[in-house]
């Protein structure tokens, strides 16, 4: 009866971090691609374009580690 409970416990975590990874991941990613596509669009920045370009792709690398962390699950290991 115990160990029910904490297995649901455990698979509430797993869900509600996965559910934050893979949110959190396309947020991130969403803001890599708008700082490289910014000229694109209309919108200036007052910072020097490798810069911009730096942000921008650090912003893609973790958001895609966002989301792949979501999808592995493994949080307990």
């Amino acid at each position: 009866m115990e160990n029910e409970g904490a297995d649901r416990r455990k698979k509430g975590y797993i869900l509600m971090r996965t559910i934050m990874d893979y949110g959190m991941g396309i947020i991130i990613f969403g803001f890599g691609i708008f700082f490289l596509l910014a000229p694109r669009l209309g919108i200036g920045f007052q910072i020097e374009n490798f810069y911009r370009y730096c942000f921008g792709g650090l912003c893609l690398i973790y958001g895609g580690w966002r989301v792949y962390r979501g999808y592995k699950k493994n949080y307990f290991h």
